[in-house]
This record gives C-alpha cells, structure tokens and sequence, in this order.
C-alpha cells in the first residue's frame, strides 16, 4: 500500500505542468515561488535626438567616450578630403544620431547572445555604411577639416521648410482656422 501510495505521488509529480519558463528554477525541474516579484526589462534605448538636457548630455558624453576611445582609435581612417572629419562633431545633429545608432548597434553585437558572428554582422551591416555616410565627400562634414594639419568646423545650413507649411501657418495665425484668411 505505501509503495502503491508513493507511486501514485511520483505520477502526479511526473504529470504536473513543467514550471514556468522564466522561473529560476526551471533549470532544475523546480517550480518558481509565486510571490517573487518579475525581472524589471531593461530600458529601451532611445534615439539620441529624442532626448533632452541632462539626459541628453549624459548619453552625449558616453558616446564621445566611445567614438574617441574606441571608435576612431581603429577605425578612424586617415583625414582626407575624400574622408573629412569634424574634431566638433558633437556639434553636428546629423552625426550625433549617425554614430549614436553606430554606438547602439555595436553593444548589442558585442553581446555573448550575438553569438560568435555578432561583429561581423556589425562590421558589415553597420560600421561600413556609417562611416561611409558621415565621412562621405559630400556628407555632413564635408565643410569641416580635410586636412589634418587644418582644423575647420562648419555647419552648412539646412533646407528650408517647405512652401507649403510657412503660408498654412501665417494663415492659422491671422484667422484661427485653416482655410479662411482674408474673407
């Protein structure tokens, strides 16, 4: 009767549910205990641009880290006009989230659960086209340093908004309402 009794456990043990797959026990065939609380996610990342003051600044700071330290130290090939650079490329919004979204896609590569391709996948996918993009002839710092020996930094202005939106807004603010000025 007791071993009748102990397989009927080892039955009921056997046909429970597998334990729930975030549970840190799983591992060993163990269920989790109900009141631990859940692994807070991560924070998303956020485009760069999208952030403001202080929160900005910071994630400006640890991106110069990296593209001084890291990024430039291999792979920032030889000033040329062929391949400007801007020694104030914070300065430039447009590099900023180039070498931003660079930075993003490098640590998330360089993670084990990249696996062992996760480099050359970064290498091939995203530091050739950013580079090339930034540094181009007639990129973003094509008014800035070209020759080494000559540092220059320049912003070249932006287009204009277009034609379409500066009479819509004059509109808005002379009557209220779209649609209805002079009448």
């Amino acid at each position: 009767m007791d071993r009748s009794a102990r397989h009927e456990r080892q039955i009921d043990d056997l046909s429970a549910a597998p334990p729930p797959p975030d549970s840190p026990f799983a591992a060993y065939g163990l269920p989790g205990f109900a009141g631990l609380p859940p692994v807070p996610a991560p924070p998303e990342p956020r485009p760069i641009l999208e952030l403001e003051d202080e929160e900005y600044e910071d994630e400006l700071d640890a991106l110069s880290d990296w593209v001084d330290d890291f990024l430039l130290r291999v792979y920032g090939a030889e000033v040329t006009t062929a391949a400007p650079w801007c020694e104030q490329w914070q300065e430039h919004p447009d590099v900023v989230a180039w070498l931003h979204a660079l930075w993003l896609a490098y640590q998330q590569h360089k993670d084990p659960e990249a696996g062992l391709s996760g480099l050359f996948v970064w290498h091939r996918d995203f530091l050739t086209h950013a580079m090339a993009t930034v540094r181009a002839a007639g990129g973003p710092l094509s008014a800035c340093m070209t020759d080494p020996d000559r540092p220059a930094h320049r912003l070249l202005p932006g287009p204009r908004p277009s034609n379409r939106s500066a009479p819509a807004t004059e509109e808005y603010e002379e009557t209220g309402e779209l649609g209805q000025a002079g009448g």
